[in-house]
């Protein structure tokens, strides 16, 4: 929907987080005679000192703030809905019987950009990825914006781009941003999908929907850029109408075109029509893990998909930073060097971990909050890999142990194991029983709420008392 669309009628922005604040900005801006207002959970001791000083600064703004927040929604003609706000509460399900116009900031950007969308999904790898190919786009163009989960939020950029039909944005898109969605971008990029979010979703097919949404709206004019190792997305890329470009480090069909693959320990890009491309040697990617090169792999492709020069596209890749708190090393302390992987929200990120390491790992820091993800698959790689001692935080570190000897039923007798409470306590014992020359990993295969506020507080800390700080 076009903002112009809602003037005159009352909007209720629902969710106060970083996107719901700049929501909000746009909407005021734009649309100065609306009634305008606001719900979150939250009540106003409780709400960021960001949006305090915001709804300070307008008089004019509707407040719904607190445990009641949602029965405000029925009053107003427009919802732009926050992602993270389920959309099984009662009072949402209310407003959709009702023919509420429900949007959201995502959807406002797509409707209302008119350049170039270039958008990232997946489990894991998405910040990654993006960061990747908006590096790589800037050699060729150089306004190149990322936004979403790792830059910018989208609508923070809209107003300085909404006359631009030459701009491109690199969008990473989590499935709360994607659910609902009507559009699709002209490039979709789309990594594998694996449990997650699932107290969020009533099941693990309705969060896959909502990540299916990244090609469901594409045309014959689009493209698909897809993990073709993994079953999800090669079923999804099946059911696209978009051209499909296959991304595999593990090799592809000869007979297959259109493909980003590794050939001869290089990416290499092959389109419809010629011979592979070789664009970079695997041993210059500058990030950890053989997982990694799928999304170097994706970023190549997008890269060539646009015309930038596969020396351009080379020179981006070898140039680029990994980001922090995933497979960051910290530094060696004691002759142990410490690895800050906190992003590892699920267990198939902290088996990628381990082996990403090879073997050096002695001890890991596990667990956290609860999502009911299924542990098995970390305990096999725990054996696999023969680390020593596992760190456990609650609630999920009970889970994992009980996984751990289940599948051995001698772990408790190879393995030490200790449940903790707090950063400072695991840290402490990770110096204690770590044996030099080895690697103390955080990598928790659970998500950071209930200790930590998200998983840049919990890396953060883990990093300040590595560190001694």
């Amino acid at each position: 929907m076009k903002i112009e669309q809602l003037t005159g009628k009352s909007v209720l922005v629902l969710g106060l987080g970083l996107e719901g604040r700049s929501a909000l900005g746009l909407l005021r801006e734009t649309l100065p005679g609306n009634t305008l207002a606001v719900a979150d959970q939250h009540d106003w001791d409780h709400l960021s000192s960001e949006t305090r000083a915001l709804l300070e600064r307008d008089s004019a703004l509707v407040r719904h703030i607190g445990p009641d927040y949602l029965e405000s929604i029925r009053q107003y003609d427009v919802i732009v809905k926050s992602p993270g706000i389920p959309v099984i509460l009662p009072q949402y399900q209310e407003a959709v019987r009702l023919g509420k116009i429900i949007t959201s900031p995502t959807a406002i950007f797509f409707a209302n950009f008119p350049g170039m969308i270039v958008g990232i999904t997946g489990t894991k790898g998405k910040s990654t990825t993006a960061s990747l190919i908006a590096a790589v786009l800037r050699k060729q163009f150089p306004d190149t914006a990322l936004i979403g989960n790792i830059g910018k939020p989208a609508l923070d950029v809209l107003p300085s781009l909404r006359d631009r039909k030459d701009a491109i944005v690199v969008y990473e898109l989590s499935s709360h941003q994607l659910e609902g969605l009507r559009q699709s971008p002209h490039i979709a990029v789309l990594l594998n999908i694996v449990p997650e979010h699932l107290d969020y979703y009533t099941s693990f097919d309705e969060y896959v929907a909502a990540k299916e949404n990244i090609t469901r709206f594409q045309t014959e004019r689009d493209f698909l850029v897809y993990d073709a190792d993994h079953e999800i997305p090669q079923r999804i890329a099946m059911q696209s109408r978009a051209r499909k470009m296959a991304c595999s480090i593990h090799g592809l069909d000869s007979h297959s075109r259109g493909r980003c693959f590794v050939y001869n320990d290089w990416i290499a890009y092959e389109s419809e029509s010629r011979e592979p491309d070789l664009i970079v040697p695997t041993s210059d990617i500058p990030l950890l893990g053989s997982f990694n090169r799928i999304n170097v792999a994706a970023a190549v492709a997008v890269g060539k998909l646009l015309g930038v020069p596969s020396e351009a596209i080379a020179a981006a890749v070898q140039e680029f930073q990994p980001l922090t708190h995933r497979l960051e090393r910290v530094g060696e302390f004691g002759g142990v060097a410490y690895y800050n992987d906190s992003i590892a929200t699920v267990p198939e990120a902290a088996v990628a971990a381990l082996d990403a390491l090879a073997g050096s790992v002695d001890t890991i820091l596990l667990g956290g909050a609860d999502r009911g993800l299924d542990f098995s698959g970390l305990a096999a790689g725990l054996a696999r890999r023969a680390v020593k001692t596992v760190i456990l935080f609650p609630p999920t570190g009970e889970r994992i142990w009980k996984a751990v000897c289940n599948h051995d039923a001698d772990a408790a007798a190879r393995m030490k194991h200790f449940f903790v409470d707090s950063m400072e306590e695991a840290v402490r014992l990770a110096k204690l029983h770590t044996a030099p020359g080895k690697c103390c990993l955080l990598s928790p295969a659970s998500p950071s709420f209930g200790l930590f506020r998200d998983y840049r507080e919990r890396g953060d800390r883990f990093k300040q008392l590595v560190r001694g700080e």
